[in-house]
């Protein structure tokens, strides 16, 4: 820790403050009101000499003079004082905010079976889509795939637009150059190729992924089985 020093300006008050006491203390022994306050010396009376009382206003000169000296020096000389100056700015300094823990997102909720096999059914209700993938199709040639595959591919998209809204997790086209920033969320992103040291990482597109943003489903019926995807259906003779 530095040791205080007087600035020069302070010095410079010092001296000022000590030569108006000096000419005060003359102007008081010359031109005082209530006239000199002489102590005569021993076994000899002085007849200039004057009673207690004018002896009395010098006791309260001399006196207040160096009070009132300290009083100023005390409020003037920390600001002249260039350790006191750096104790002042650190004590006006506020104390450095201690951080925050950063609050953790709050933990999606499990999607439930029920959600899923509900989403299902509705892709099988529309689109065949267990019917087709739960089928042989190696016994087919491309084109009746080409043609079934078709009509099942629209109407599953209709389902996936009604019920989901989707959207990419990055923002782009296949092949883009793209910086996976240091705090990814490795959840979201997948990372292939040379992974190596730390992130952040360079590297292209090659599949933007998607983000379920809202799910809408319809409220299932009372008495409704969760975990049938698609009912048996009986023709009566």
């Amino acid at each position: 820790m530095a040791k205080p020093t007087l600035k020069p300006l302070a010095y410079v008050l010092i001296l000022l403050l000590a030569g108006a006491a000096a000419v005060g203390s003359y102007v008081l022994f010359t031109q005082a009101s209530f006239g000199p306050c002489l102590i005569a010396t021993a076994g000899a009376a002085s007849t200039d000499a004057v009673g207690p009382s004018g002896c009395t206003n010098y006791l309260y000169a001399f006196a207040g003079a160096p009070l009132v000296m300290g009083v100023l020096l005390l409020v003037i000389l920390p600001n002249l004082v260039t350790g006191g100056e750096a104790v002042r700015e650190a004590k006006a300094e506020p104390a450095p905010a201690v951080a925050k823990k950063a609050t953790p997102s709050p933990t999606p909720p499990k999607p439930t079976a029920d959600a899923a096999v509900q989403l299902l059914a509705l892709l099988q209700r529309e689109g065949r889509l267990v019917d087709f993938l739960r089928e042989d199709i190696q016994p087919y040639d491309d084109a009746q795939i080409g043609a079934a595959v078709r009509t099942i591919h629209e109407s599953c998209r209709q389902v996936l637009g009604e019920h989901l809204t989707l959207e990419p997790v990055l923002n782009g086209t296949e092949g883009d150059d793209v910086v996976v920033p240091k705090d990814f969320n490795p959840s979201a992103i997948r990372l292939t190729g040379n992974v190596s040291g730390e992130p952040p990482f360079r590297g292209a597109l090659r599949h933007p992924g998607w983000r379920a943003a809202k799910v809408k489903l319809p409220a299932q019926p009372a008495g409704q089985d969760p975990q049938i995807v698609a009912p048996a259906e009986v023709e009566i003779f």
